[in-house]
């Protein structure tokens, strides 16, 4: 289902841009590449990227946001949490009990992930500690996807130009890595310079979390997770290039109208459809409503909602509202 679920565009928008599959398969090969160097678990880095956007629900954060709000009095909606929900009661590949049976330290690894706007409860998972270092890697895999790939789908979309990122610090440096002088820009030059962004940031966060584990004499995982702070980090001078372009990319491509357009149509989709379900909860398939027998209602709900591809949201919204759509 994640290849019909959105980070920031709406699927129909465009089947070119990145959807939560193609950012998770990214995250999954930039945190492997990164625990190879740092003699990290690969497999186990590997789990917890795989993982770490299950919860996500339909329409990226806008999507998130509308459940967040609807839930608020029930118990609250996080994806981190609803990602640890799915595998341990959600999914059924077992006759004797719920969830994926997966390790206390893949599952520690989804509550623990967290990023500048991914910050979770770890109740349950000692949350006076840091997580392993594979899931910090995890952390770091996740921003570096992110912020190369939005900025390349920023590029593609026509949301804003490459002369528009001239001066940012990040761009800059791009140029002089790769010898381009800011003229004839070209499909194959954008993905040569997405390419060149990713590499650099790899190789600083491994630099990086190297001399920090050495300056803070980390020789075991209990040392590591009884750190005030996390290993896994950038340098302070790629942190500074980093923020700069957050910062650009949330004005020019998160405000964007389009963007924006966008998100509000999803959040009145999502809160239409919670309400609709809600309200009579007879619309719901039989499996969804013989979990009434156990969970309340508003929780089912919302389980179902946040399961639902962009699509299938598009397609539920249709059935229930359009008149004239076949239900």
């Amino acid at each position: 289902r994640l290849e019909y679920k959105t980070q920031v565009f709406v699927y129909y928008e465009g089947d070119y841009y990145r959807t939560r599959l193609t950012h998770t398969l990214e995250v999954a090969q930039i945190g492997r590449t990164i625990a190879r160097a740092l003699g990290a678990n690969e497999d186990l880095t590997e789990a917890i990227c795989l993982v770490h956007d299950l919860g996500h629900p339909p329409f990226g954060h806008s999507g998130e946001t509308a459940l967040a709000q609807l839930m608020a009095d029930y118990g609250g909606f996080d994806h981190n949490q609803q990602a640890l929900r799915i595998v341990d009661k959600l999914e059924r590949r077992y006759p004797d009990f719920p969830g994926l049976n997966l390790s206390w330290e893949v599952r520690e690894g989804i509550v623990k992930h967290e990023t500048e706007y991914d910050v979770s409860s770890a109740e349950g998972f000692e949350p006076e500690k840091r997580g392993t270092l594979e899931a910090q890697i995890a952390n770091a895999a996740d921003e570096i996807a992110y912020n190369a790939h939005d900025l390349d789908d920023g590029l593609r979309a026509g949301l804003f130009s490459h002369q528009e990122l001239d001066g940012l610090l990040w761009w800059e440096a791009l140029k002089e890595s790769i010898g381009w002088d800011g003229r004839h820009f070209s499909e194959l030059l954008r993905h040569r310079i997405i390419r060149r962004l990713i590499g650099l940031l790899v190789t600083d966060v491994v630099a990086e979390t190297a001399r920090r584990i050495t300056a803070a004499g980390v020789d075991s995982v209990a040392s590591l997770q009884a750190l005030p702070e996390n290993v896994v980090a950038f340098s302070p001078e790629v942190e500074a290039r980093n923020r700069e372009l957050k910062d650009f990319l949330f004005n020019r491509m998160y405000r964007h109208y389009r963007v924006v357009r966008m998100q509000t149509k999803a959040e009145r989709i999502i809160n239409e459809l919670f309400h609709a379900y809600v309200n009579e909860p007879a619309q719901l398939p039989d499996s969804t409503r013989r979990r009434l027998a156990d969970t309340e209602l508003h929780r089912v709900v919302c389980d179902y909602i946040a399961g639902m591809t962009d699509r299938y949201a598009l397609d539920e919204y249709a059935k229930l509202f359009d008149p004239y759509r076949r239900v």
